[in-house]
């Protein structure tokens, strides 16, 4: 069965990866980690990451928005057609569908790639792991560390939740049709402890700080009514908001939540 079996779909941002050995290596990105019962591939296209992952001892179910490719699964597949699903990931509830855990794995369709790592993140509790393809600009961003222009919203809110590791880039000759941009296979791994933090506020102390990336936190986040001799106390207020890890993030929330004026943002 050769790749013409299934159209390319523009729209949906299909892009088929035609090389073995890098579907290989995918796959064994998650599975080297992977201890949950149930796998959820995202995407599967015509099953180039399908094909080895059902070797696996793992339940697998195949998640993908093209009728197209469903149908040709089901007949590739036939031992899981019960399990590949005609759905849109974004709008399925996944507990109901999948159980109350298990990991994501995909070649990613590149316009949704951000909305599916933020699905992932508030559905925390219930996925352990990721390993995918994404556009490599994206997975760069999620995995950046502080200091860089790559470090933005994407980066702090994931990294609150998981250990993000950028694995390998991957060209654009490997796909039919090949995209315009390479691609970059990044894991996302569940922390085993989650620091404690007002979420809420933590996002929007994150969003509002980026917001105004080029200006001093004295200045990006002043709605939220904090003090600027707290915030030189504690040495933010001539950083900014590229500057801050994490765990400053974490500080500077708590710092709010306890000294602010608790703005309704």
């Amino acid at each position: 069965m050769g790749y013409t079996e299934v159209r390319a779909k523009k729209f949906l941002g299909q892009h088929f990866l035609n090389n073995e050995s890098i579907a290989q290596d995918i796959v064994a990105a998650l599975l080297s980690k992977c201890n949950s019962n149930a796998i959820v591939e995202i995407g599967p296209g015509m099953g180039v990451l399908t094909k080895y992952l059902i070797q696996s001892k793992h339940v697998l179910y195949a998640i993908d928005i093209d009728s197209e490719s469903v149908e040709y699964l089901h007949k590739k597949f036939p031992n899981i057609a019960d399990k590949v699903l005609l759905a849109d990931f974004l709008k399925l509830d996944l507990i109901k569908t999948f159980g109350s855990e298990f990991s994501i794995i995909g070649n990613f369709p590149y316009n949704i790639s951000s909305q599916i790592v933020f699905k992932i993140i508030e559905f925390r509790n219930n996925i352990p792991l990721m390993a995918g393809m994404f556009q490599k600009e994206v997975a760069e961003r999620i995995c950046a560390k502080p200091g860089g222009k790559d470090y933005g919203v994407i980066s702090v809110i994931t990294q609150l939740f998981y250990n993000t590791e950028y694995l390998f880039t991957v060209n654009e000759d490997v796909f039919t049709p090949p995209p315009k941009v390479k691609s970059g296979v990044m894991r996302m791994l569940r922390k085993d402890l989650i620091p404690k933090v007002n979420e809420e506020l933590f996002f929007k102390v994150v969003k509002t700080a980026f917001n105004q990336r080029r200006k001093k936190l004295r200045n990006a986040i002043q709605v939220f009514g904090i003090s600027d001799a707290l915030l030189m106390e504690n040495n933010y207020a001539d950083k900014r908001a590229e500057q801050l890890s994490v765990d400053d993030f974490i500080v500077l929330t708590n710092l709010i939540e306890n000294n602010g004026s608790k703005i309704e943002q």
